[in-house]
């Protein structure tokens, strides 16, 4: 299963983890993975092509993407990005879900 860790500071996303293997098919057939990674690629590309400041990522076994900057538009972009992903979860629970963390800080 994929799962995806949002990370919220006084309700700002921060950081998105995403791991594992959505496991829908044989590994380069998997839909499901290869909707997240779609979601995942066109949302850092087009912040990145806005403000290539606004964020960090690492590929790893995991992907983690912190986000440094924020604005109407890069929060709107992280905004549709994270709704994708939660009607990906809805379409497919079993291999993939979205989870929220928030700190009051």
């Amino acid at each position: 299963m994929i799962t995806v860790k949002i990370k919220k500071e006084k309700k700002e996303v921060k950081q998105i983890l995403f791991s594992g293997h959505a496991l829908y098919e044989d590994f380069g057939k998997d839909i499901v993975c290869a909707g997240a990674s779609a979601i995942l690629t066109t949302s850092v590309n087009a912040i990145l092509k806005y403000d290539k400041d606004a964020l960090k990522y690492i590929i790893e076994d995991d992907v983690l993407v912190k986000i440094l900057k924020t604005d109407k538009i890069i929060n709107l972009l992280i905004d549709n990005m994270i709704d994708l992903l939660k009607e990906l979860s809805n379409d497919y629970p079993k291999n993939i879900i979205v989870r929220e963390d928030e700190e009051n800080e």
